[in-house]
């Protein structure tokens, strides 16, 4: 090996914190991968901590400092000073990687006393190689210096374990889901839900997920405002079922069994029926006056949230435009469902819609989902089927800690607990992990972390990760847009990446379209 490649070299510490001494001008970096070349293997060590290191006593410097500052101009000169203020670096073993076969093993000894390191090169990584029905994530990132090692993932595994996206406001959450979701489009074994509640995802008029070459095969978009060639997204009410609310909407308990009443007599078209209840019909005792309060209040919140109104000839109308009382959208739903069971990217735009209303679409559409699934369990043709993820963004919204208790349990942490089994995952977006509770955090098991300030969000993300990340904290926050690490059970160590820009991504698939330039605002 040319001296050239040399950084540092090994001094003393203990497993996990090894102590490593840089070499001059070389500045080693937090989350620098470096290798220790053994005699039939080698160790991948990151470093996940600096600090200056001196031969001078502690009092001298500090006296030499201050002579500097206080008259100014002395230049303190020592003879070779490499040797006498250097730099240390922390690092913790990831990996021994087999010279012979290229086996992956988790270290259970440290690199020899004195041993010379170097920093990863890509033939250093040929375990990671493609192969099968996987997504890419992004290249190998040590540091800040991007290595020509690509980070694939297998489809199913990954998507019926649930990911978790956590990070804090741009850091690019949104190019790594168009990332991810433009990979799935290479073929049709993977079946999405998208609830995009910015209208991004598709790109109307920026590079998305239509300028996929098979874009026109498994690629389906559903909006209030359909361009040529997409669907107009309409529900029918009569699609809606009481728990489609649940973990969604709170209502009473007089309100529920308003509810529940309604839809024992009305069946599919109790919705339309207390909209168009006359309080006036309901007559005087026996209760009465606490039934149509129950019920004003009902057509109240069912007006707000569905975005209805009633006009005077007892029209049901929806202001979004998402909503039918009539024949519209009768079967939008198992429209949607064929088609993410054949395997297709649906996206859904809810932009038009307020937050309860895109849940309780994506809850009906989930739930249809989890009912085909497990019959096809039943049948033993599951095996046959796509795996399922459906992408949400602000996750807590749905399986935060308050929704995970029975009588508020929702489609989406029922996913999130019993989904694997029916091949059915969450990918879940989120800026805040603390309020996830850690059961279902735990069952999370490829975490794609990207830059985060907050210290509770980082314990939170670090205590459930599948590898050990209890050095990672500063690693964490200082990680730039568009760098993460993956914490998965699916790879045998917290892979740093440099996930790819996605206008990037497109203008490779196809160099002679002309890709419009993203807007400024």
């Amino acid at each position: 090996m040319n001296q050239i490649d040399i950084v540092g070299q090994v001094i003393g510490g203990s497993f996990g914190d090894v102590i490593v001494r840089e070499k001059s001008g070389k500045n080693l970096e937090i989350g620098d991968l470096l290798v220790s070349d053994e005699n039939d293997s080698i160790l991948i060590l990151q470093v996940f901590a600096l600090e200056y290191g001196s031969q001078i006593q502690d009092k001298m410097q500090q006296m030499m400092s201050g002579v500097n500052l206080e008259q100014g101009g002395i230049n303190a000169e020592f003879y070779e000073p490499e040797f006498v203020n250097y730099v240390l670096a922390r690092i913790k073993p990831l990996a021994r990687v087999s010279k012979s076969d290229n086996k992956v093993t988790l270290p259970k000894s440290l690199p020899m006393f004195f041993n010379k390191l170097r920093l990863v090169q890509s033939s250093d990584l040929t375990f990671l190689k493609k192969g099968g029905e996987q997504i890419y994530l992004g290249k190998i990132r040590s540091g800040s210096k991007i290595v020509d090692a690509e980070v694939w993932l297998r489809a199913e595994d990954v998507f019926t374990h649930h990911i978790l996206i956590p990070a804090t406001t741009g850091r690019g959450k949104s190019n790594l889901v168009k990332t991810i979701l433009w990979h799935v489009l290479d073929s049709n074994r993977v079946g999405a839900l998208v609830l995009d509640a910015h209208d991004e995802y598709y790109g109307r008029k920026d590079p998305g997920l239509k300028d996929h070459p098979l874009a026109k095969q498994n690629l389906v978009y559903y909006t209030p405002t359909p361009p040529p060639g997409s669907n107009r997204l309409v529900i029918n009410l009569e699609s809606i079922r009481p728990e489609h609310f649940l973990g969604i909407v709170e209502f009473s308990d007089a309100q529920w069994q308003a509810i529940r009443s309604y839809n024992a007599k009305e069946r599919e078209f109790w919705i339309s029926r207390i909209m168009t209840e006359p309080l006036i019909s309901l007559g005087v005792g026996n209760g009465a006056e606490t039934h149509i309060a129950t019920l004003a209040v009902l057509k109240r919140k069912l007006r707000l949230i569905l975005s209805l109104e009633v006009d005077e000839q007892g029209r049901i109308n929806s202001k979004n435009e998402v909503f039918d009382a009539g024949t519209k959208g009768l079967t939008t739903v198992d429209d949607i469902v064929r088609d993410i069971e054949a395997g297709k990217i649906v996206v859904l735009d809810t932009s038009r819609l307020g937050n309860e209303a895109e849940l309780i679409v994506g809850n009906i559409i989930a739930s249809r989902i989890f009912e085909r699934y497990k019959e096809h369990k039943a049948k033993g043709e599951l095996d046959r089927k796509p795996v399922v993820t459906v992408v949400i963004e602000e996750a807590p919204r749905v399986i935060g800690e308050d929704k995970i208790i029975p009588r508020n349990e929702n489609i989406y942490s029922t996913i999130a607990k019993e989904g694997r089994k029916f091949k059915i995952g969450l990918t879940a977006i989120t800026q805040l992990s603390s309020v996830i509770p850690r059961t279902i955090l735990a069952n999370m098991n490829t975490k794609i972390i990207l830059g985060n300030e907050m210290v509770q969000e980082r314990k939170a993300i670090i205590e459930s990760a599948s590898q050990d990340l209890s050095e990672d904290d500063r690693n964490i926050a200082s990680l730039d847009k568009g760098e993460a690490i993956i914490s998965s059970i699916f790879v045998p160590f917290a892979i740093p990446i440099k996930i790819p820009l996605f206008e990037e991504l497109v203008r490779q698939k196809d160099h002679s379209k002309e890709i419009p330039k993203p807007k400024v605002y």
